[in-house]
């Protein structure tokens, strides 16, 4: 990214706090869904604590996914000379389709690069959109030489996928609703982590509440656990996992907050994960993309349930994008 190209980049005045998360969704609220929060009498009982679990449905955001709160926070943040030049961004998921369709409901252009490698029905979400699309080869220097000729080419502000200010505390928004919407106070909440912008940005709506937080990860893409154990952030992930959306390592912004204001990230493999997507599936009626499943992987796995937490759950379902003319995962298993 050239120096010229970061100058461009959206910049928040507000600081990384609670108040500013709660500023950010006054901001939005008009725009992002209020997403429901689901229970289930059986999912609760099976686990050895019988924790009561509210699962906060990000799967049912506008674009599928919590990415849309970000997106939509950010946009939200520029200056109209800004919105007049468009906004880009580097995403082969979520965010590319959430920034494309908050982008479209402001009549902003948006300009997405993409791996060449994308699946086909987030290619065809970005268009349907109406953004357009870069392609590029899938590595982070094609990506980022890409990036910087669009900006070159079209002035566009670029809208990071989770390591920015402004990502971070919209995306904080999903944990207000969460708290609010549950009829008694949780203990704990839990939500996945690969670029880490959900959970820190749920770390930062939590403080002051009580509420225990925590981080659900793949086994197959532990840069945040193993970074937290080592007491520095990872820069980079050999991702061998399933959950697709969790195969980012974890931001540097990111980073320092998680480590100073989360319990624990419990890893999960992509078996758990499998068995919990499943569960959701069967018990609460809702699309969960294996990324979605993880968190609620985590709270059924040992590492958590020793934990001994007593009361409520609230579990962030973060997105329920999947190509379902691929065969599902426990079909693949069987």
């Amino acid at each position: 990214m050239s120096s010229d190209g970061a100058e461009r980049r959206a910049v928040s005045p507000l600081p990384l706090t609670r108040a500013s998360i709660l500023a950010a969704h006054e901001a939005i609220s008009h725009q992002i869904h209020r997403t429901p929060i689901f229970t289930s009498t059986s999912l609760s009982a099976s686990l050895p604590g019988k924790n009561k679990l509210y699962f906060k449905a990000e799967n049912l955001q506008k674009g599928g996914a919590f990415k849309f709160r970000g997106a939509s926070y950010s946009l939200s943040c520029l200056s109209a000379e800004e919105l007049a030049r468009g906004v880009c961004t580097h995403s082969s998921g979520n965010h590319a389709g959430a920034l494309a369709l908050a982008a479209k409901e402001r009549g902003v252009k948006c300009y997405v690069v993409m791996p060449n490698n994308s699946a086909q029905p987030k290619i065809d979400a970005v268009r349907s959109y109406g953004a357009t699309i870069t392609f590029c080869e899938p590595n982070a220097p094609a990506r980022a030489a890409a990036l910087a000729e669009v900006q070159a080419q079209t002035g566009a502000t670029f809208i990071p996928p989770y390591d920015a200010v402004n990502t971070i505390l919209g995306q904080g928004t999903a944990l207000l609703e969460l708290l609010d919407q549950a009829p008694e106070p949780l203990a704990a909440v839990i939500t996945p982590v690969g670029g880490g912008g959900l959970l820190a940005g749920t770390a930062l709506a939590a403080e002051g509440t009580g509420v225990r937080v925590f981080g659900a990860e793949p086994a197959g893409a532990d840069d945040c656990a193993q970074g937290l154990k080592e007491g520095k952030r990872r820069e980079d992930v050999q991702a061998n996992t399933i959950a697709d959306g969790l195969r980012t390592p974890v931001g540097m912004l990111n980073f320092p907050i998680i480590q100073e204001r989360v319990e624990k990230v419990i890893t999960v493999t992509d078996e758990e994960i499998t068995e919990a997507m499943r569960l959701m599936w069967e018990r609460l009626k809702l699309v969960v993309e294996p990324s979605g499943a993880t968190a609620f992987a985590a709270v059924r796995s040992a590492q958590f349930q020793e934990l001994g937490i007593q009361g409520p759950v609230g579990i962030i379902i973060s997105g329920g994008n999947i190509d379902l003319s691929k065969p599902l995962p426990w079909a693949r298993r069987e």
